[in-house]
């Protein structure tokens, strides 16, 4: 041993002789050195009480120490906490992996494009899908190395990473401003040459999710669709000349799921995307996280029965609290208007974000619990383009939409938008559309022989069975189940952002839609009311009194 070491070692040795009995001293009771005597007042809320009782029963502690029971129950309380968070945090992750190994399925990625040449019907199963357009579906891997994307002319779309973060739009509201064109998209750390005569994306993850909507012309949507299969085209960066169109697939009438599971499955989903893209891609709390239930880039997911077990209760409790919160927001500022139930889906802006650089965790878990697609088209005002939502669950008095009643919705004159608007209904468990009768759960402007009342007004009739003479106007819905809805306008106008135009609510009916429950009752309240003035006008006694006003209500 050299001279420095036995330097060092020694006066390890001198600070343990030191600071050994004086820990005691003060652990015991007063030490017997005065000089070292604490004599300040213990700071307030810094010591541990013996015992403290919690929603996790009576916890037990040593002056501070906590004992070996104690300590088990507070560490697996700790990692169903972890699991639960882990599991609110990658509701986004989750929602795509599980969204494109079903697009994969289908065929070949970077060469298969699914399409749903006859719009999405309820037959597949995808979060807040709409039926009013054809949509084209497909995502592409960057991992060879960068692609072309060449886009058709008149579509709406977007390019959304593997987080679920808005990477580009294309179409009307991208670059192309909706002539079509050419986008190259980069891989994570791509350093070579750029050349000149693209829209340059640049995704910080391999694989992306690629959505375009083509338009119905003319009430059908095969033009729309024709000029997509010409157009679309994918392909290496330098292979113009060798590419070929992709396969298309239609998938109109087929079933179909896109969801991901939310039992012990959703871990696993979560685990294949940290695996296949870069750390760096994302922040190190959410991938902190998820290290700390065992998903973490290199290493294998291997949890044993106990972690197992608590995985799976996570993901029950996860799911069920993501359910919570989508229904049950409590935030004034996530709706629309102060007194009625249409919520907005993008709370914090398409970033859901409370501040600048500050997640707004409700929103976030809501819109990737609920929905599809991140853009700013369908957030921030851009009058005449894009798309706005306006989505609920509840009924005029706040109660929860019921497929065993009756309901009716009125949308004032003059909706004010430059293209459509849609009124599509869903399932409250598998956010899809629901599944009845209809192929098609909606009514829209689009819609062949819509019904408009004498003042341009229009009624949206929900409920098991049709209003007579009113078919057209009626989405069907299922007894015993419950439904919520979005309101969709594509080109909005100024009305709509400036909230001179507004939705009515969806208010309960009879059954044969004849008449709103809320004003039947309103209606009987003022009689009684009037009864009891006439009864009071004639000087009856209490009896006498009771028996009239019985009479004159009926």
């Amino acid at each position: 041993m050299n001279a420095a070491c036995r330097f060092l070692l020694a006066g390890l040795l001198a600070a343990a002789s030191l600071a050994g009995p004086a820990r005691a001293q003060s652990l015991d009771g007063p030490p017997s050195n005065p000089a070292l005597k604490f004599s300040t007042p213990r700071p307030s809320g810094v010591y541990s009480p013996d015992k403290v009782d919690t929603r996790l029963g009576t916890l037990k502690f040593t002056d501070g120490f906590p004992d070996k029971d104690t300590a088990k129950t507070l560490l697996d309380n700790l990692d169903f906490q972890r699991a639960v968070q882990a599991y609110l945090l990658a509701l986004p992750a989750v929602n795509q992996v599980g969204n494109r190994n079903a697009i994969l399925s289908i065929g070949p990625v970077n060469a298969t494009v699914p399409i749903w040449e006859e719009m999405v019907d309820a037959r597949t199963v995808e979060l807040t899908a709409n039926d009013n357009t054809p949509y084209t579906w497909f995502w592409i891997d960057l991992r060879k190395g960068p692609l072309v994307l060449e886009v058709p002319p008149r579509v709406l779309g977007l390019v959304n990473d593997l987080w679920y973060r808005w990477v580009s739009d294309v179409g009307i509201t991208g670059p192309d401003r909706g002539q079509g064109g050419k986008f190259l998209v980069l891989p994570p750390g791509y350093t070579g040459a750029v050349p000149d005569g693209y829209h340059v994306v640049r995704p910080a993850t391999f694989s992306n999710l690629v959505i375009w909507r083509s338009f119905v012309v003319d009430g059908s949507p095969k033009p729309g669709v024709d000029a997509v299969k010409a157009a679309t085209r994918i392909y290496p960066l330098g292979q113009e000349a060798a590419t070929k169109a992709p396969t298309f697939v239609d998938m109109s009438g087929k079933p179909f799921n896109m969801v991901n599971p939310a039992d012990f499955r959703y871990w696993e989903l979560l685990n294949q995307a940290v695996q296949e893209e870069p750390s760096d891609s994302l922040d190190q709390v959410r991938l902190g996280f998820w290290a700390s239930i065992g998903i973490e880039k290199g290493k294998p997911f291997a949890p044993d029965a106990r972690m197992k077990a608590i995985l799976t209760e996570a993901a029950a409790v996860g799911d069920a609290t993501a359910r919570a919160v989508a229904f049950h927001m409590p935030a004034s500022e996530d709706y629309y208007y102060k007194d009625a139930y249409w919520q907005l889906p993008f709370i914090g802006g398409y970033r859901f974000q409370s501040q600048p650089g500050v997640l707004n965790l409700d929103g976030y878990i809501f819109y990737y619990f609920m929905a599809t697609g991140v853009t700013p088209a369908m957030e921030e005002k851009m009058v005449g383009l894009g798309s706005q939502y306006a989505w609920t669950a509840r009924d005029s008095q706040g109660d929860a939409l019921d497929g065993g009643k009756y309901y009716r919705l009125r949308l004032p004159a003059n909706v004010p938008v430059k293209d459509f608007w849609s009124v599509i209904l869903y399932s409250n468990q598998t956010r899809s559309m629901i599944q009845t009768d209809q192929r098609f759960p909606s009514v829209s402007s689009q819609t062949k022989g819509l019904l408009r009342n004498a003042d341009g007004t229009v009624d949206v009739f929900f409920g098991p069975k049709a209003p007579a003479g009113k078919e057209v106007n009626w989405v069907q819905t299922v007894p015993g189940t419950g439904w919520n809805t979005i309101l969709r306008l594509y080109g909005p106008l100024e009305p709509w952002f400036a909230k001179t135009w507004r939705p009515g609510d969806i208010e309960p009916v009879s059954a044969d839609y004849t008449e709103s429950l809320i004003e039947k009752i309103d209606g009987r309240v003022a009689r009684i009311a009037d009864c009891r003035k006439q009864a009071d006008a004639r000087s009856l006694d209490l009896v006498a009194r009771l028996r009239f006003v019985e009479g004159c209500v009926r």
